[in-house]
């Protein structure tokens, strides 16, 4: 998989996170990769390894967009937004491996292809913050 395939497919875990209690999650987890039969063990490894580094990194992205969200906070968001922008400020702040502008780039484009018509101007906005 590509790395863009790759992130879509972390992003579409961690939206899960906001339906699911955290002891579900791993049940939830076991379903999303039976169902992403076309993801390969080196990639679902990939994909795995980075969600949960997110996962335990939740409570500080979370404060981190609260406080440069202006006028906003996780808790009004749009969920696919917040999958999102949880996704990017991990790589932004906390991924050497990913450049800002490629974590904003992706951000912006997953914001394009599964949010509402505003979405990616949003994302961009709030990331732009932590560029």
């Amino acid at each position: 998989m590509s790395r863009r395939e790759l992130r879509e497919q972390i992003f579409k875990l961690l939206f899960r996170v906001e339906f699911n209690s955290p002891e579900d999650m791993t049940e939830q987890e076991q379903l999303f990769f039976e169902d992403e039969r076309a993801a390969k063990d080196k990639d679902a490894a990939y994909v795995a390894d980075k969600f949960h580094r997110i996962q335990q990194m939740l409570p500080e992205i979370d404060r981190q967009l609260n406080e440069k969200a202006e006028g906003w906070n996780t808790g009004r968001m749009g969920k696919v937004d917040l999958a999102i922008l949880r996704l990017a400020v991990y790589e932004i702040n906390y991924d050497a491996s990913v450049p800002t502008g490629v974590a904003i780039n992706e951000a912006v484009e997953l914001a394009k292809k599964f949010g509402q018509d505003a979405s990616s101007g949003f994302v961009n906005g709030i990331l732009a913050k932590f560029a």
